[in-house]
């Protein structure tokens, strides 16, 4: 996968892909596919509520908190009942650090479900030179994708023919207008938002078509680093 895809011309790109505007052999696509794997977001094993409100427990500052808790209650039975007023600070405290920390988690569970909602479950390549349409958790690294009007983009992608495309990246960048590509090479440190030349899973086409190489699939993709920061 090229990491500076956009700072690359077209032939150093493919040539480092190791693709030709023709796409992939459909021995070579199988090949790659087992290579780098499916082209989906990966999930991190899935925990019902109650492991999750449980697991908030799990943490040495709750423990040493409801290590002293305990002492409290056994002080209070034994010698001052007024330790019963402790007792049940330091039990509230932990009790709500448990319910922030599962609120949170939940959420980022369902964040991820929500996410993968979003990536498109289609896309149009050329294979053997032909186009085809097969299922995105196909698609890898040198493939050739066709693009148009209303597709949402499969991976991470190098546009190598642009005809008034306009993308809508709102849900990557946060940008509320459409962002108008271009086919051109631009400075290594150029920040994902200003990528004229790519196109990122999960965002959409607004107007125009185009041809790109695909350069980064899955959880390597920008898309997929935004789940695997959402997961941490």
């Amino acid at each position: 996968m090229s990491s500076e895809s956009y700072s690359m011309g077209k032939k150093q790109l493919l040539d480092s892909l190791k693709a030709t505007e023709s796409g992939l052999t459909i021995q070579e696509a199988e090949r790659r596919l087992i290579e780098y794997g499916p082209n989906e977001l990966i999930e991190k094993k899935k925990i019902s509520p109650l492991q999750i409100f449980l697991g908030q427990f799990k943490d040495i500052f709750v423990i040493m908190l409801i290590i002293a808790m305990s002492i409290s209650i056994l002080i209070a039975i034994t010698r001052d009942p007024e330790e019963f007023v402790d007792a049940a600070t330091i039990g509230a405290i932990v009790f709500l650090n448990a319910i922030v920390g599962f609120v949170q988690e939940y959420r980022s569970e369902k964040a991820m479900d929500a996410m993968k909602q979003l990536t498109a479950p289609k896309a149009r390549v050329l294979r053997n030179g032909t186009e085809m349409l097969i299922p995105s958790r196909e698609v890898v690294p040198g493939d050739i994708v066709l693009l148009e009007a209303g597709d949402r983009i499969p991976a991470d992608a190098r546009l190598l023919e642009v005809v008034d495309l306009k993308t809508d990246e709102a849900i990557l960048t946060g940008e509320s207008t459409a962002v108008d590509k271009k086919d051109v090479v631009l400075d290594s440190k150029t920040p994902v938002a200003d990528r004229k030349n790519s196109v990122f899973m999960a965002t959409h086409l607004t107007y125009g078509r185009g041809k790109a190489v695909i350069t980064s699939t899955g959880m390597k993709t920008e898309f997929g680093k935004v789940a695997e920061m959402v997961q941490a």
